[in-house]
Formats: structure tokens, sequence, C-alpha cells
């Protein structure tokens, strides 16, 4: 043993080490003089058990040292690897630009080419390279309580109006995955936590994701986050559950309501010109209808050549409406809020647009209000950017009749020939579809003679 190893070790231990090694120096040739050799006392003992113990502790302090620097290492790995799967596509397309602030959003590229209904489109400026919104908390605008107008506003929409300028919220759940890949159709579903049983219908029916003629369709849900008092932990770890099982959520931190279906519009239109680059149309509905997806596809197909592609909104379209006054109506709005007909604006219970629309009315949407109806606030973009969104006789968001008794609505051939129709529960929706996709089924056929 080294000198200085002797030096360091305890009096019991170098005790024993000179008399070990004294007769190991003597070996066969002298026997050991036991005489001479010192008794092992119980302090000498007692030193040894403390020694054995403290050698016990740094072996077991070193074997944990070492595990979490390991696991630290392989959490460092994972998330590089995470890091450039979501993002290896978009670094291709720019994203390592610098433009994350909001005075360079609407600074223009002079990029000139684009796909008819997607890619990077020219005269839209770069996307951050990720979603920037870190913060949940937005204090209200309390300088409009003092305005003279404000007190005469029904009290619903007083949290509305104070928190108006909130506009981008955290996002909890999120899959840029999704558009990593040329998507032919992006269907993004506006749902909420609480209607797993309508998520789990689309999944199986319209929604299903799938490649027709190499043509891939993708979904995404939208979902906000519960009130506090709807047993809003066991639900959040639902939803986070059921994300871990379909990877088709997107989330906000912000809380599902009916006035805040317009932030589900705008944080989407975001998300979308952050993260998808590849995608050519959108469909964006609600989870009670019924979408015959082969439909929509052949109706894609029939305008591949039209040079107005770009700009494609169709829907069905309502015209010359005016805001609501009644007050028990669920699409009420005050004198004081908005005082001037609607723009021409679609049903929001479905509707196809071209994805260079979508990054335009990013942009557009950005120097809007927002407004309490969804439908109507997306109508406001479209008219900011001069595009009026046309109408399909296939939309149906107000159902095939109006009349909820009527037997069409339940007729199968005007579903197979329809493109969207609204509204139908989860069970309904499972059913329409087994009958519309049985080959069995007769349906009349017009013919000219």
């Amino acid at each position: 043993m080294h000198f200085l190893e002797i030096w360091f070790l305890p009096p019991c231990y170098a005790d024993l080490y000179h008399l070990s090694h004294s007769h190991r120096r003597q070996g066969s040739r002298r026997a050991p003089n036991l005489n001479k050799v010192p008794p092992i006392t119980a302090s000498t003992m007692e030193c040894l058990f403390r020694r054995r113990r403290l050698l016990k502790t740094c072996i077991t302090l070193s074997l944990l040292f070492a595990t979490l620097v390991t696991v630290h290492k392989f959490k460092l790995v994972e998330e590089g690897t995470k890091g450039s799967l979501a993002f290896h596509t978009r670094i291709m397309h720019e994203w390592l630009q610098p433009d994350n602030s909001s005075s360079k959003r609407n600074s223009e590229v002079t990029t000139s080419k684009s796909h008819a209904g997607g890619g990077i489109s020219a005269g839209l400026s770069l996307p951050p390279p990720r979603w920037d919104v870190n913060e949940s908390k937005c204090p209200e605008n309390t300088a409009l309580r003092r305005q003279p107008w404000f007190k005469h506003v029904d009290p619903r929409f007083h949290q509305f109006i104070l928190h108006r300028h909130c506009r981008y919220f955290p996002l909890l759940l999120n899959h840029p995955e999704k558009c990593q890949e040329n998507v032919h159709l992006l269907i993004v579903v506006k749902s909420i936590i609480e209607q797993h049983d309508r998520r789990e219908a689309v999944r199986r029916t319209w929604g299903k994701e799938k490649e027709v003629d190499g043509k891939k369709i993708k979904t995404l849900f939208l979902l906000g986050t519960t009130s506090i008092g709807k047993d809003h932990r066991n639900l959040q770890k639902l939803i986070e559950q059921e994300n871990q099982i379909y990877g088709d959520i997107l989330q906000w931190d912000f809380m599902d309501t009916f006035f805040n279906l317009t932030l589900k519009e705008v944080n989407f239109l975001k998300w979308f010109h952050i993260y998808c680059p590849n995608v050519e149309f959108i469909f964006k509905g609600d989870d009670d209808i019924f979408v015959n997806t082969e439909n929509i596809l052949d109706f894609l197909a029939f305008k591949k050549e039209d040079p107005l592609l770009p700009s494609l909104f169709v829907g069905d379209i309502i015209s010359r409406a005016v805001p609501i006054r009644n007050k028990q109506s669920k699409y009420y709005i005050p004198k004081e809020l908005y005082d001037k007909p609607y723009p021409v604006y679609a049903g929001g219970g479905g509707f196809l647009m071209a994805s260079t629309l979508a990054r335009k009315l990013f942009f557009a949407s950005e120097k809007i209000q927002l407004f309490p109806i969804d439908d109507v606030f997306l109508g406001m973009s479209l008219k900011a950017i001069g595009v009026e969104p046309k109408l399909h006789p296939g939309f149906r968001t107000f159902g095939i009749s109006k009349k909820r008794t009527s037997a069409m609505n339940k007729d199968p051939c005007f579903y197979k020939s329809l493109l969207v129709v609204h509204k139908l529960s989860s069970e309904d929706l499972l059913k329409m579809w087994n009958v519309v996709h049985d080959e069995k089924i007769v349906c009349a056929k017009k013919v000219n003679i």
C-alpha cells in the first residue's frame, strides 16, 4: 500500500495493516511472536464497524449520484430526439428566422412561390419557430369600467369585454408532428373535454386518419379547459390519457365557454401558421356533424384547376344577418357591443377552406377585435381581406330540413349525396355512417331520357 493511503487510514486500520504486513514479511522463515501482537480492543472493533458503515454509505451515495447522472443524460438525449423529430421539417421551412416579435409579424416575404392550396404563401411573414405564449394570466382592462356605456351592457358580457384584449394562450397539449408530411386535408374539430363519446364517434367515422390515392388526411380536436368547479383535475387527467392514446388533441389554457369559441379560432389560426407549411386544405367543424369525406375529396379534385382555389372558402353561407337583440337567445348581442349588420359568414357547423387563405386570415384576424360569436368573427376577417365565402348546397349546417321531425333528416340517401349535415348525436352518427357505407343501399338517381 502506498504511504499516502496509510496516512489516511484511521488508527485501528493502521495498526491492523502494520500487523498483517509484518506477518507477511516474516513469511515461513520465522514464526510470529504472539506475545508482541497487540490485542484487538473493543474500541478497535467499534472503529472497524464505523469504518464499514462509512464505506457502505459512501458506496450508496456514489451509486445514487451515478444513477442520477445517467438518468439526466437519457433525458437530454430523449428531449433532443423529440425536438429533432418535431421540428426537423419546420427548420427546412425557415424556422430559424428570428422573427418572434409582434411588431415583425406583419412584415412581408419576397418569395412568390406557393402551392394552389398550401405551402408558405407570398406576401406573408415567416412564422416564429414555436408557440411563444407562456402566460395564462391576463389582467382585465379596468379603464373600460369607467366608460359611460359599460354600465348599460348586459352583465353576461362584462368579463368578455374586460378581457377582450387577451387573444393567445399557452398550449397544454400540442402535436406539431401532424403537419410534418404533406397533408392534403387537415380535419379540425371543435370539442370540449366532456364530449369524449362524440370524439370517439368522429375518429371511427369521418375523422378517421387515412390515405386516399396518395392524399393524406389528418385529424385534430381543439379544446380549452374546464371551469375549476367542474372536477377540473380529474377531467384534465382523463383528456391527457385520451391524448396519449390517440395523439390528436390541441388544448389551450383558456376556459371552454361559448364566448371563448372565438379564442379557439384565433389560436388555431396562429398554430396553423406556425406548424403547418405542408397542408393544402382545412375542413373545420363541430363534433356533432356528419361529414361525407369522400364527397369532400371529390369536390376538391373537381376544383383542382380553378384559378381561385387559393381563396377557396365554402360552406352554408349566411347573408344579410343582423345582431339578435332578444336577451333570451344564445346569440344575443348588446347594441353597445355591435350596432350594424353582420358581414357574410359561414355557419360554424362546418366549412372548407384553402390553407393559403387560412394564413391570410391569421394576419387579418390580429387586427380585428374579438367578437363573442366565432362564425361572425371569421366573416369579419374574410371581409377584411376581400374574400366572400361561397355557398355550397352540400353543406347543411341547419339539418337537411329545418323541420326536425322531417323524414329527410334520417334518409341515408341524402347523407350519401351531401358533404356536411348538422346535427347528430354520437349514436346516430355511427348508425348513419354504417348505413351510408352499406353497399346494399339503393338510392334513386335522376336519369335524362
